[in-house]
């Protein structure tokens, strides 16, 4: 009589265990399928409910301290050139803005988002990021794609009635878009237009422009203005792109008159800076 009792209270302990273990695999299994469900219906999307994943951000295809605005050219030249079929913003433009806002493709908002144009959350409802700008931690649009990216500016131009009167211009009208953009308010400085203009000369990117059009490419010779060298004490909170965009220069020409082997740079360090008045 004891040994049977001592069997069922060894088989009840027994089957205790085996009913717990079976719950807990159970759990893990549906946390797991739970998981699956958001990672792949969700993306980069915003989905009710359900924070958008953060993804591991797009770096250029070499390594972003030898990227150099003519590859930013060649890799985006073409997307440029189709949205100016799609919605008559002239190339030139487009890549001018394009160099401008993301730091030649190497900016931390580029990097991190795939945001090439600078464009801000606004009535955004997809994936977002924070980042300073006028101001600190600003809402800013995330894409999956640089192309993405692209298209969004062209929406965001030819969608907003401030714009309406650029589509007006000649298609290969760059000055009158450049000057136009500052007009509505695309950007509050006040050489933004000159700045545009200035990267569309030196790089020739009206080519792009005569190339949709199917016309004889302007002969045109660029004449840099004479630059103007400054000092630049980096304060907290300082990177190397935020200065450069600030100064109307590039990272690349920071590093070149500074003799910096990276983007690294500390606080109180004296920066020279040449950029065009």
């Amino acid at each position: 009589m004891k040994f049977n009792r001592f069997f069922i209270l060894i088989f009840c302990a027994l089957f205790a265990v085996s009913c717990g273990s079976k719950k807990k695999v159970i759990t893990t299994k549906k946390d797991s399928d739970r998981e699956g469900v958001i990672t792949e219906s969700s993306g980069n999307r915003e989905i009710e409910g359900v924070k958008p994943l953060e993804g591991t951000p797009k770096l250029p295809p070499v390594n972003p301290r030898l990227y150099t605005v003519e590859d930013y050219i060649r890799d985006f030249a073409a997307v440029a050139m189709e949205e100016m079929r799609l919605y008559n913003i002239p190339a030139s433009v487009t890549l001018a803005q394009g160099i401008l806002e993301s730091g030649g493709g190497k900016g931390d908002l580029t990097m991190r988002a795939n945001n090439h144009f600078g464009i801000k959350c606004h009535d955004w409802q997809g994936a977002r990021v924070y980042h300073d700008d006028d101001a600190r931690g600003e809402c800013f649009r995330k894409y999956k794609d640089a192309r993405y990216s692209y298209r969004d500016h062209s929406l965001f131009l030819t969608e907003r009635k401030r714009y309406a009167e650029l589509f007006d211009l000649d298609k290969d009208d760059y000055k009158g878009w450049a000057r136009g953009l500052r007009k509505a308010g695309y950007a509050t400085d006040r050489r933004y237009p000159d700045k545009l203009i200035g990267l569309i000369e030196r790089y020739k990117l009206y080519q792009f422009d005569a190339d949709v059009l199917k016309r004889p490419s302007p002969s045109y010779t660029y004449t840099p203005e004479e630059p103007e060298s400054v000092t630049y004490r980096v304060k907290k909170g300082d990177t190397l792109y935020a200065i450069a965009k600030k100064h109307n220069t590039t990272v690349e020409d920071l590093q070149r008159f500074n003799n910096l082997r990276d983007t690294n740079i500390a606080v109180g360090q004296t920066l020279v800076i040449i950029s065009p008045e």
